[in-house]
C-alpha cells in the first residue's frame, strides 16, 4: 500500500478512537461459533500478492484478487495456488486511495465466469472486467469513472446484473453482465466516505446481494447498510437503512447462511466480527488466530474463508488465507 493511504488511514484511526463500539447484549438465539481457525496458504507481499477479495468455487477452492499484483488466483483448501489471470499494466496509474493499479472486488457466475473490479484511475482500464471460466485473458465489461475507486463487486444472477461499490464517489453502480453503460443505482450520505483527516475518504466498500436487497459496508462511517431492490426489475433502489454501527475499519463482509447474520472483516483491527440481525456484534477471530489486516470473508456451507492482506504490517507478517468452521455447538 502507498504511504499516502497508510498515513490517511492512520490519521483516521486516531480520529475514530473515541467511537464507542457496540458490544451489544447477548442474542436471544445462540450465536454461531467460529472454530478451528487455520492458515492454509501464505502469500508473498513483495510480489504484490495482497489478497483483497474472494469468490468461491463449488469444490471449495477460492478465487482471490491479488490487488497489487493485478492478478486473480485460485487457491485450493490445501493452499495450492494457481494464477488465473493477470490484468494489463498501467503506465501511469492515478488511482485514488492507493495510487496503484489494483484488482479489487470479485464475483463468480454459475458458469464459472469471474467478474473483477480493476481500479486504475485511467479511462482506458478503470472498470469491471470479465475473466473466462478456468482463467484466461481479462476483457473489460464496463468502464467506471476514473476519478472514482471501484471496490467491492456483487452479482445478481436472477437479473444478470453486477453491482459495484465505488469507495470515493459513494456510489453503487449497476451494469448488465453483458456490459454497457453503468448506472448510478444508489448514492447518498450512507455510502459516502469522510474526507481526511477525520476519515480516510473510503465510503462504500464491500457489497453483497442478499434477500431482496443490496448490502454495503461503509469503512469511514463504520456501518453496514441495506438498500432494498424495488419491484421494478431492480431498476431503482429503495431507501438506504443502516443495519449496524460501530464496526471500526469494516472492509468486506458476508452472510453466514443464518438469516441476516454477518461476518465482517475489520482490516486495521486484525479482527473478524459477527454482526447479529439487530446490529449488535462481537469479535470472533483475532490476530492470535492468524489475521493480519483482513480484507474479505466468504462462507460455503460451514467453512469460513478469510483473506488477510498484511497491507500495514508487511514487514512483520505475510498475507494469508485462513479457513475456519461455523459451529452452533459449544467449544
Amino acid at each position: 500500500m502507498s504511504r499516502t493511504r497508510a498515513s490517511a488511514l492512520a490519521s483516521a484511526a486516531a480520529a475514530t478512537a473515541l467511537v464507542v463500539l457496540a458490544a451489544g447484549p447477548a442474542s436471544a438465539t445462540a450465536d454461531p461459533k467460529i472454530v478451528n481457525p487455520k492458515v492454509v496458504a501464505h502469500f508473498a507481499f513483495a510480489s504484490g500478492q495482497t489478497p483483497e477479495n474472494i469468490a468461491l468455487e463449488p469444490d471449495g477452492s477460492a478465487n482471490i484478487t491479488f490487488a497489487l499484483a493485478r492478478q486473480v488466483a485460485r487457491v485450493t483448501k490445501k493452499g495450492a495456488t494457481t494464477v488465473l489471470a493477470t490484468f494489463p499494466a498501467v503506465a501511469n496509474p492515478r488511482t485514488p486511495v492507493i495510487g496503484a493499479a489494483a484488482t479489487m472486488g470479485i464475483a463468480r457466475g454459475a458458469d464459472g465466469t469471474l467478474y473483477v473490479t480493476y481500479a486504475t484511475g485511467t479511462a482506458a482500464e478503470n472498470g469491471i472486467w470479465r475473466v473466462p471460466a478456468g482463467g484466461g485473458t481479462p476483457v473489460r465489461v464496463a468502464p467506471l469513472p476514473p476519478e472514482g475507486f471501484p471496490n467491492g463487486l456483487a452479482l445478481d444472477e436472477s437479473c444478470d446484473m453486477l453491482y459495484a461499490a465505488d469507495s470515493v464517489k459513494g456510489t453503487v453502480w449497476r451494469v448488465p453482465t453483458t456490459g454497457g453503460t453503468p448506472v448510478a443505482w444508489a448514492t447518498g450520505a450512507a455510502l459516502q466516505g469522510i474526507a481526511p483527516p477525520a476519515g480516510a475518504g473510503v465510503g462504500a466498500n464491500g457489497i453483497k446481494v442478499h434477500d431482496g436487497a443490496v448490502w454495503v459496508s461503509n469503512t469511514d462511517k463504520q456501518t453496514l447498510v441495506r438498500i432494498p431492490v424495488r419491484a421494478d426489475a431492480g431498476r431503482t433502489a429503495g431507501p438506504a437503512e443502516t443495519k449496524a454501527t460501530g464496526l471500526a475499519w469494516i472492509d468486506d463482509f458476508t452472510f453466514t447462511g443464518h438469516g441476516d447474520t454477518v461476518l465482517a472483516a475489520l482490516i486495521l483491527r486484525d479482527e473478524l466480527a459477527l454482526v447479529r440481525p439487530d446490529g449488535t456484534h462481537k469479535v470472533v477471530l483475532t490476530a492470535k488466530d492468524g489475521l493480519t489486516n483482513p480484507t474479505s470473508v466468504a462462507v460455503q456451507a460451514r467453512t469460513v474463508y478469510v483473506n488477510s492482506s498484511a497491507f500495514f504490517v508487511q514487514q512483520n507478517q505475510a498475507p494469508n488465507l485462513l479457513l475456519a468452521r461455523i459451529s452452533r455447538h459449544k467449544r
